[in-house]
């Protein structure tokens, strides 16, 4: 490993635990218990959304807005109004009707660790706050602004986005899927709401539409190589390190860059869309090295 890649790791760590406490802090603040019988919504919410994770998201919005000088407590708002739809999805994902799981994260789910209902709402309230979280001024103090911010996301989230690619998953059970339908599938139930939070750094810097192309092309390629690193974790991870029960799209005969591509040339495909998306930030200099150590960690990984 070279000096420069050492020190770039060396600043992703850090990088990762402040966002991670920062993050943290937010929904502290955010999600104070009421004394009254809300209580157990939010401390189901709490449950979910403080401690464990990776914060990727959060920190490519940090990454991404500190680029064009942000003011931290605007990028801090995005960032976990993000994490919140992340995490609301996460919720509703381990549902019995959906994956039907009983770990995240290293704990458990919020359905086993409280009931499903409550699990329901969390999740409804997590979506909801990540909109309020972006309407209010303190997160940016142009309106403008704050609109694309709320289109974005909601794009991201919604049926041209994660909610989509949910559906698409839901479908592919008994289903043969072909290597542009699984691509597809992924692309938006995991990588639209990673590209979401590299465009809300770049929305937050007031950077027009066309000048986000390169920045646009990273998230594409680092959210399709985040999924194959995750269908390598799912038959190669350790369990307890990953936090959550692996290997069910194998049981559910599930199609996925793995089974067609194989290990190698997935691992291979994996390494070159990562290289691709440091490629397309040749126009950034030093500034955008968070960026390119976060795209070697999505192949890096344990979890």
């Amino acid at each position: 490993m070279s000096t420069q890649v050492a020190d770039a790791s060396l600043s992703l760590q850090a990088a990762l635990r402040d966002v991670a406490a920062e993050v943290d802090r937010q929904f502290d603040h955010l999600l104070a218990v009421p004394a009254d019988p809300r209580a157990r919504l939010y401390e189901a919410m709490r449950h979910a959304a403080i401690g464990g994770g990776k914060r990727l998201r959060p920190l490519l919005t940090f990454a991404t807005a500190q680029l064009f000088a942000v003011d931290r407590i605007c990028a801090a708002r995005a960032a976990t109004a993000i994490e919140c739809i992340h995490v609301y999805s996460l919720i509703h994902d381990d549902l019995p009707a959906m994956d039907d799981d009983d770990m995240r994260r290293g704990k458990p789910t919020v359905h086993k660790a409280f009931d499903e209902a409550t699990a329901i709402l969390a999740g409804d309230c997590l979506h909801a706050l990540a909109f309020e979280i972006l309407a209010d001024p303190a997160t940016h103090a142009d309106p403008f602004v704050r609109n694309e911010l709320i289109a974005d996301l909601a794009r991201a989230s919604g049926p041209s986005g994660m909610a989509g690619g949910q559906m698409m998953d839901l479908m592919a059970e008994g289903q043969s899927f072909d290597l542009a339908t699984v691509t597809r599938c992924q692309a938006l139930k995991t990588g639209a709401l990673i590209a979401c939070s590299v465009e809300a750094g770049a929305i937050l810097g007031r950077v027009p539409p066309e000048g986000r192309t390169g920045l646009r092309g990273y998230a594409r390629d680092i959210g399709l190589a985040f999924q194959i690193a995750d269908d390598i974790l799912d038959v190669e991870g350790d369990q307890d390190a990953v936090g959550k029960q692996l290997r069910k799209d194998e049981a559910a005969g599930k199609e996925t860059f793995l089974t067609l591509l194989g290990l190698d040339r997935a691992r291979e495909q994996a390494r070159l869309l990562v290289n691709q998306s440091i490629a397309h930030l040749h126009s950034y200099g030093p500034e955008a090295d968070l960026l390119r150590a976060i795209a070697r960690f999505v192949l890096e990984r344990d979890r």
